[in-house]
């Protein structure tokens, strides 16, 4: 009966929002990459790569957890040998961009609609031994489909948001029932452990294993990193990263007082979205500052200035970039949707700073901050007049450039005495399948 209302739920949502997407797919293509797949249509070449050899089926939705994959991924691929082929699925094309770059287009694909004809048909043609779900990745009709066939699934890197916990409501019971088809959690932290047991998943269920995106693989600097290094002179480099709508006009009207207060400076802006690089460019252009596309970097009469802003429009370069940030601010924080991964920065002793909407990374920043290792976290004042958002992230990135050092080094530091998830998570999915 869950499965019939969720269905229902999903079919009227698909078909409300069509319009929308149907729109999207003819004006500006989105959405139209990869539909035969997400409807269900295997690609051959999935077919041939998975032709004579087991399965294991890793689902990273979009760029991060793609990324905080990759290693793991590595990792069962050379535990297990020939015999076996880890195939990974993403939702946005940005995710499938990234995955097939780091585990090579034959092996990767689009996650089918979770609807049961499209599942089956991907579940028949791979045959998993197990399902890997990244985070909280948790597609209902998949995972009943799997316990059906008696798949083990497993979600890895494990997280339960404090949005996620505090809700309430029938949808969230259906949910927390559809929980009890996961065959382990592999939890980030003890947090996430007793959230997780006090939704209903039996204690045996769950094992902390710590977290994957302390594991990052290494960052080979790429062509636009190694001329940001090369053209910036004695400028020192401000990476705005995976910015949000909102969060770029705040940036743009930090920008003055911080050219004031550190004249030598440079601001990278890299949106989390491929799709809002042209708004963002406007926006830029519009604020009379001298900018210039990160693309265009790799020409050769490139020039960079103290001033000059640079509009990251090309994907995969974030991680390397920060490798010459002198400060960096984290998206998705000044606006409530939950904020980047601070570690992504941290691992180059970049001093970071953050809005107030962290959560989706609270763990990672509490232990921070724990270690005196943290982020700057922007808060306005609750009484008394407040002090403007941009003012307080202009004050915020003279600070980092200035005298953040110190704090960058020891969050190198912390980053580095955080490593060994990844060991633990694939011993821990290879026990589950008794391979």
């Amino acid at each position: 009966m869950l499965m019939v209302l969720y269905s229902l739920l999903l079919t009227v949502g698909l078909t409300v929002s069509a319009p929308v997407w149907l729109w999207r797919m003819v004006t500006t293509g989105r959405y139209r990459e990869g539909l035969g797949e997400r409807l269900g249509f295997v690609p051959r070449r999935l077919v041939e790569a998975v032709r004579g050899r087991e399965v294991v089926w890793v689902h990273a939705v979009s760029v991060g957890e793609a990324l905080a994959a990759e290693r793991m991924v590595a990792e069962l691929r050379e535990r297990l040998g020939e015999g076996w082929v880890v195939v990974v699925s993403s939702t946005t094309a940005t995710g499938q961009k990234v995955a097939r770059e780091k585990f090579g287009a034959g092996t990767v694909f689009y996650l089918p609609l979770d609807f049961a004809w499209p599942v089956r048909r991907y579940l028949r043609a791979l045959r998993p031994k197990v399902l890997v779900l990244m985070e909280n990745e948790m597609w209902p009709r998949l995972l009943t489909e799997c316990n059906r066939r008696g798949i083990p699934a497993t979600v890895v890197n494990a997280r339960v948001s404090d949005r996620s916990f505090a809700q309430s409501g029938w949808w969230v019971r259906m949910w927390r029932r559809m929980m009890l088809l996961v065959t382990e959690f592999l939890a980030q932290g003890p947090e996430t452990e007793q959230r997780l047991i006090a939704m209903g998943v039996p204690a045996e269920r769950i094992r902390v294993t710590g977290n994957l995106k302390y594991d990052l693989p290494a960052v080979v600097r790429g062509s636009i990193a190694q001329r940001l290094k090369e053209l910036r002179g004695t400028s020192r480099v401000i990476v705005a990263g995976s910015t949000h709508p909102g969060e770029e006009r705040l940036l743009l009207d930090a920008w003055p007082r911080v050219l004031r207060g550190a004249p030598d400076v440079i601001l990278v802006i890299a949106p989390r979205h491929p799709h809002r690089f042209g708004d963002v460019a406007e926006l830029i252009g519009a604020s009379g500052s001298p900018w210039v596309r990160g693309a265009d970097l790799l020409g050769p009469d490139a020039a960079l200035g103290g001033g000059t802003i640079v509009l990251l429009d090309t994907i995969g370069d974030l991680a390397s970039v920060y490798s010459v940030a002198q400060a960096a601010f984290l998206g998705g924080s000044l606006i409530p949707h939950g904020g980047q991964n601070p570690l992504e920065a941290a691992r180059f002793a970049v001093p970071t700073i953050m809005g107030p909407h962290y959560q989706n990374f609270r763990e990672i920043v509490e232990g921070m901050e724990e270690a005196g290792a943290g982020p700057r976290i922007l808060r306005q004042a609750d009484s008394g007049a407040p002090i403007p958002m941009h003012e307080l992230l202009a004050g915020a990135l003279i600070d980092r450039v200035r005298y953040g050092q110190d704090e960058g080094k020891r969050a190198k530091l912390f980053y580095e005495s955080q490593a060994g998830s990844t060991k633990k998570t694939v011993d821990a999915v290879l026990e589950l399948m008794g391979a």
